[in-house]
């Protein structure tokens, strides 16, 4: 998708891989300035891994941004994996990332399913968090899966038929197209199309279980979070995550300041949606640095 946001520069001044449980290797990129903040990156999916969207429009002046592409995802190893790869997983991950780099706290800021992580993050490692970003949030619960259920279904059902999974994968593409911008394009091909797979094997695992976060639903385990400082940020015209989760979960978290992108779908790039992101994070940082 074309994005409009300020590219982040200089590009990420260290890469490494991340040596997680059970033979998991995570692709761990860090940019800006190292004394800064640190903000913690949970990019979308599951499963999708990270893209310039989402660190785009950070001031690496003010930030020590932090970003890793989660199991089976982006970069890291190996690539669509399934084995031992769940929330909690993700969790222990996020925490092993922590104590590797020697952070004590940090910000985190997430999209979509990186928001619904970082709720979870949030609650699992409460002393950790300094505060949350969450844009377009997710919030796992039946009916935001369903529109997407009857593909996950017929996708995990044809497993071993490489055809079959790939002409599904490309009518989910298409529909995850449609509702995010509200446009057509013609779906991946070739390399582009081996990478979408291995991204909707890894997105089925986690809708199909319904992401591990049913029982209680995550809705319903957010009391602990309530002098949390919290930006939500959501398009009004959200097509994938509609936009009662963000007042629902608004209405858990009153200390929360709810940015509404007025017309926004789920596309981050829509100028809308760049304003109230750019509201949020200057917000975020008055925060994160008074100075």
């Amino acid at each position: 998708m074309p994005d409009v946001l300020q590219s982040l520069s200089p590009p990420p001044f260290r890469q490494f891989m991340l040596a997680a449980s059970h033979g998991h290797q995570l692709h761990v990129q860090q940019w800006g300035t190292a004394g800064a903040p640190p903000l913690l990156l949970l990019h979308g999916g599951p499963g999708s891994g990270l893209g310039p969207a989402l660190y785009r429009g950070l001031d690496p002046a003010r930030w020590h941004v932090i970003g890793l592409d989660q199991r089976g995802a982006g970069r890291s190893l190996p690539a669509g994996s399934i084995e031992h790869n769940t929330t909690a997983h993700l969790l222990t991950d996020l925490a092993l990332l922590r104590r590797t780099l020697g952070i004590d706290r940090w910000w985190v800021l997430g999209g979509s399913w990186g928001a619904t992580l970082a709720l979870a993050y949030a609650l699992a490692e409460p002393a950790a968090v300094a505060g949350l970003l969450l844009r377009s949030v997710f919030l796992a619960r039946p009916a935001d899966m369903q529109p997407f259920m009857p593909l996950v279904d017929t996708f995990l059902a044809a497993a071993g038929d490489a055809d079959e999974r790939s002409a599904i994968a490309r009518a989910w593409w298409q529909l995850e197209t449609r509702r995010a911008t509200g446009t057509m394009a013609p779906p991946p091909e070739g390399d582009a199309l081996a990478v979408l797979l291995q991204r909707y094997t890894v997105q089925a695992h986690y809708l199909h279980a319904g992401c591990w976060l049913q029982h209680p639903p995550l809705l319903d385990r957010l009391a602990p979070l309530r002098r949390l400082p919290v930006q939500l940020v959501h398009g009004t015209a959200d097509r994938i995550c509609p936009p009662d989760s963000a007042r629902l979960l608004a209405e858990r978290l009153p200390q929360a300041r709810l940015h509404w992108a007025e017309g926004a779908g789920h596309d981050p790039s829509q100028p809308a949606m760049v304003a109230a992101m750019a509201a949020a994070l200057a917000e975020l940082l008055a925060l994160a640095d008074p100075s």
